[in-house]
C-alpha cells in the first residue's frame, strides 16, 4: 500500500476568533451539539483519554464522555485498570476527541480528580443490568485464561444478582478532568487549519491562535 499517496482536501469550514466564546466550556457545548445533531458521529461523545506511567510511558484508550460543565469532564472506569494505575501515579491527563468526519478535533488537558461515592453509585445504578453485573466480573486490564473463563464468571453473576440490586464494586467510579487548556482545531484548504488555545488566565480563558 502506498499511504503516502492517500490525501484529502478539508474544506467544510473554517474557525475565526469572532466565532469563539469566552468560555471554552461553552465552545465545546457549541461543538459537541453539532456532532450529535449532524448524525454522521457513530460515537460523538467517545474520546481518547492519553495516561502516563511511573516510568514516563504514555498509553491511550477509548472511553466515553459521561458528563461535563465548568468544573471538568466526566468519565468513568475500574479504577485498578491501566488507566487507573497511570491516573494514582500521575494525575495529569490528555482527553481528545477525533470528529474527523466533521473536519474538526478537541484536545483537553488537565488533572484527573476521583468522582465521589453518591455520584459513582448514581450513575453506576443508572446503567443496564447487565452493564453492572460485567463491571463486577471484569478485572480490567488484567491477564484471563480465555473468554470462556470470563463468560463463565459473568453468567453465574447474572444468576446471582437476578432478582437483587447489584453491588457496585469500591474499586469501580469515574474522574473528573479539571481543564488547564483546550485546543480546538477545524481543518482547513491546503492544511493551512484553524487551530485556538485556550488556556487559563486568572479567573478567565487567554484564547491564542495557533499555526496549523
Amino acid at each position: 500500500m502506498d499511504l503516502q499517496a492517500m490525501r484529502r482536501e478539508y474544506g467544510l469550514g473554517s474557525l475565526h476568533r469572532e466565532q469563539l466564546f469566552a468560555s471554552p466550556v461553552e465552545q465545546f457545548e457549541h461543538w459537541m451539539k453539532h456532532a450529535i445533531d449532524s448524525g454522521v458521529l457513530t460515537d460523538p461523545t467517545a474520546m481518547t483519554v492519553a495516561t502516563v506511567n511511573a516510568e514516563g510511558v504514555p498509553s491511550q484508550r477509548i472511553v466515553l464522555l459521561k458528563g461535563y460543565n465548568e468544573q471538568g469532564f466526566c468519565f468513568y472506569t475500574n479504577k485498578n485498570s491501566h488507566k487507573g494505575d497511570d491516573i494514582r501515579g500521575n494525575s495529569q491527563v490528555s482527553l481528545h476527541f477525533a470528529w474527523l468526519a466533521l473536519e474538526r478535533q478537541v484536545s483537553i488537558a488537565g488533572k484527573a480528580v476521583e468522582l465521589s461515592d453518591e455520584e459513582n453509585d448514581a450513575y453506576f445504578h443508572s446503567r443496564p443490568k447487565e452493564s453492572q453485573v460485567a463491571a463486577l466480573a471484569s478485572q480490567q486490564s488484567r491477564p484471563v485464561d480465555s473468554r470462556d473463563v470470563l463468560e463463565s464468571h459473568y453468567q453465574a453473576l447474572l444468576k446471582e444478582y437476578a432478582d437483587t440490586e447489584v453491588p457496585r464494586p469500591r474499586h469501580w467510579g469515574g474522574y473528573r478532568v479539571i481543564p488547564d487548556t483546550f485546543e480546538f482545531w477545524q481543518g482547513g484548504k491546503h492544511r493551512l487549519h484553524d487551530r485556538y488555545q485556550y488556556t487559563r488566565d486568572g479567573d478567565g480563558w487567554r484564547i491564542t491562535r495557533l499555526q496549523p
